[in-house]
């Protein structure tokens, strides 16, 4: 991908926070943004973020964490922290998803996340959920592409749940989970062939 000049840089963040200025425009100051991370591994926790970003904040390279690589995604993840106004992460164990199913069991991560705020938001944006939550909320399909706040929620989450799967590695080497953080790669179901199932490994996931 050829790389943004400044102003053409400019101009896609603006473009990306469009729903928060339009939120911001009508008085709302603390919008937070929600994504998570892990609905597809076979293993491991699904974690999510919530992160609210000051009034008018563009950071450049913020994106959709999917489109990023692990690099550009660390350098995000500590400027995202140092401009927020508030962030928090939560996540919910393979035995909670397994026994409510990985959509309640991202929403159960993402409540967790909006009452760890030291900040409580007037309004969310969210990617592709509604939650049980007396908050106002505006849910975005492709949201983490659409909506700054989504984005950075994305990175944090992805770089946390990451984090975890590196920890998990130590514990059972066998299954790589370093390196596919627990997604179904043919070298994850190959391990699963081999070793069966860990203790962290999601039952009610087809493998």
């Amino acid at each position: 991908m050829a790389r943004l000049s400044a102003e053409e840089e400019k101009a896609r963040l603006l473009a990306m926070s469009k729903y928060e200025k339009e939120l911001w425009s009508s008085g709302i100051d603390y919008i937070a943004g929600l994504d998570e991370a892990g609905r597809g591994p076979l293993a491991g926790p699904v974690t999510a973020a919530a992160v609210i970003l000051p009034k008018g904040c563009l950071i450049p390279g913020l994106n959709d964490s999917k489109k990023l690589s692990e690099k550009k995604r660390l350098t995000l993840e500590k400027e995202i922290k140092a401009q927020a106004i508030a962030w928090s992460c939560a996540s919910v164990n393979h035995r909670i998803i397994d026994n409510i199913n990985i959509l309640e069991a991202s929403r159960l991560a993402m409540t967790r996340a909006i009452a760890k705020l030291s900040i409580l938001p007037q309004h969310l944006l969210i990617d592709a959920v509604k939650l049980d939550i007396d908050i106002p909320q505006t849910s975005i399909i492709h949201g983490d592409a659409l909506s700054i706040s989504i984005a950075a929620a994305s990175i944090i989450a992805k770089n946390t749940r990451d984090r975890l799967m590196v920890l998990m590695d130590a514990k059972w080497p066998q299954y790589g989970f370093a390196a596919h953080k627990g997604y179904p790669t043919a070298a994850h179901k190959q391990a699963l062939r081999e070793y069966g199932y860990c203790p962290i490994h999601r039952r009610s996931f087809k493998y």
